[in-house]
């Protein structure tokens, strides 16, 4: 089983938004933000080869789908798909992909699968032979926004994963098309019904931490972002996410952090956690089955 982190398109995002009640006096020690107060993020994948016979992609990031003058609003950096030329570095294409995992469906983690944009073109699914696995919660959510998240969907995504006939949606259970080889659990902090996947293997395996710790400096527990629907809730989720794989070896991989990609979990003697053992990319990184 070997191991990429497969760069999507990257963002710039309010500092303050991102880091939610924390002052900038603390955040910009570890992330320094430009003059207009934007900190660089990455849309960072995680894909598997040969997990259990299959090629496995963790996340879409948030492509290139945007007309624009949204993707200036939101912060889009690159107007090619980054994601496909990510792919294709690492010697696959979107057609080789067996499963996309998305842990849920806002246009950062999402957008990914739908190709650029076109003038007068609809969006259209990418991956034709891969299946999509989301969980059950967050999909009843996509299809019923709140208000408050509603900016944070692609309206046409749904009905485009459904037309496929390639959809699964997973409560915690294992996945149809993955079996035991990825355990599951959900969490509501960030988003309802948001998926953490965890890749097994004996030594200590790898979880794809999506919006519950986007990067480093959100293993800090107090560290919550803006973007969070339940932040309480989220701390007290993180808590026992990171007690459960500091117990376990269980890696961390990071989808928003634009310097690391996967790092160890270490607690000090005043039992803050940290990170150890940071690697900025993986290529072909190998992981024990």
């Amino acid at each position: 089983m070997k191991l990429w982190s497969i760069l999507g398109n990257s963002q710039r995002l309010d500092g303050g938004a991102m880091f939610g009640n924390a002052p900038r006096a603390v955040w910009q020690q570890w992330i320094a933000p430009d003059a207009d107060n934007g900190i660089p993020l990455a849309c960072r994948c995680l894909l598997v080869e040969d997990l259990d016979g299959r090629t496995v992609l963790f996340e879409t990031g948030i492509g290139a789908f945007f007309e624009p003058k949204l993707r200036e609003r939101y912060g889009v950096v690159e107007e090619r798909h980054v994601l496909l030329d990510s792919l294709a570095a690492a010697g696959f294409g979107h057609e080789d992909i067996d499963v996309v995992v998305l842990s849920h469906l806002h246009f950062d983690h999402a957008g990914g699968l739908l190709a650029a944009w076109e003038a007068g073109q609809p969006p259209r699914l990418l991956f034709p032979n891969a299946r999509f696995v989301v969980g059950a919660a967050h999909w009843q959510r996509a299809l019923a926004p709140h208000p408050r998240d509603r900016a944070s969907f692609i309206p046409e995504l749904p009905q485009l994963l459904l037309d496929s006939g390639r959809l699964e949606r997973v409560e915690g259970a294992p996945a149809p098309s993955l079996g035991e080889s990825v355990r599951f659990e959900v969490s509501d902090g960030h988003t309802p019904g948001l998926l953490l996947a965890e890749i097994v293997a004996p030594g200590g395996g790898v979880v794809f931490c999506a919006d519950l710790i986007p990067g480093r400096p959100w293993v800090h527990l107090p560290i919550t972002m803006g973007y969070d629907r339940y932040p309480e809730l989220l701390i007290d989720e993180k808590r026992a996410f990171l007690e459960d794989k500091l117990a376990r070896n269980v890696r961390l991989f990071f989808t928003h952090d634009s310097g690391c990609a996967l790092a160890a979990l270490a607690r000090d003697a005043k039992g803050r956690y940290g990170t150890r053992d940071e690697h900025e990319r993986l290529e072909a990184w190998p992981l024990a089955a």
